[in-house]
């Protein structure tokens, strides 16, 4: 990989076949195979993100979240780790997780604490308060399902994960 110019890369682990654009930050995260990070990308530390992912730009992932395989995420998207911020003084870390291929549209805001479900479809502009059920498609302010999508499938038409 093509070091980027413009770019912080501190103690980042970079899975081979990943392409990592400039303007990018990422500080101790860990990125899988075949991942791609668009520019205008933070990524803090301890963040995990799995194989064939594709973050677009302008994307804010902070500590504490966990994103699986096959996941799509459009320009835009801010991740949040804390209910309740503050400039000093403690704060209490909220994991999320994205499962596997799952898609999160532009401009959404994901809270912190929340579980977004395996193939879930989060629709643009949507604010996620709370978890999203496998293969539900969520939107609005605050996210609501509104209904629910195929789970994905290997060309033989099984489903995906369970190949013969």
């Amino acid at each position: 990989m093509r070091r980027a110019r413009f770019s912080v890369i501190e103690k980042a682990v970079i899975g081979k076949g990943s392409r990592v654009y400039d303007q990018v930050n990422l500080y101790k995260c860990k990125i899988g195979k075949n991942t791609k990070i668009d520019s205008y990308v933070y990524i803090e530390e301890g963040v995990t993100i799995g194989d064939n992912c594709k973050i677009r730009p302008f994307v804010f992932i902070p500590t504490g979240v966990v994103i699986e395989n096959d996941v799509f995420i459009a320009p835009s998207v801010t991740f949040t780790n804390d209910k309740h911020p503050r400039a000093h003084g403690e704060w209490t870390l909220l994991k999320t997780t994205v499962k596997s291929f799952a898609s999160i549209g532009a401009g959404s805001t994901i809270n912190p604490g929340v579980n977004i479900g395996e193939n879930a479809l989060i629709g643009a502009g949507s604010v996620v308060t709370k978890d999203i059920p496998d293969n539900a498609i969520a939107v609005g302010i605050p996210a609501r399902v509104v209904g629910y999508r195929k789970p994905p499938a290997n060309p033989d038409g099984s489903p995906v994960g369970k190949r013969k």
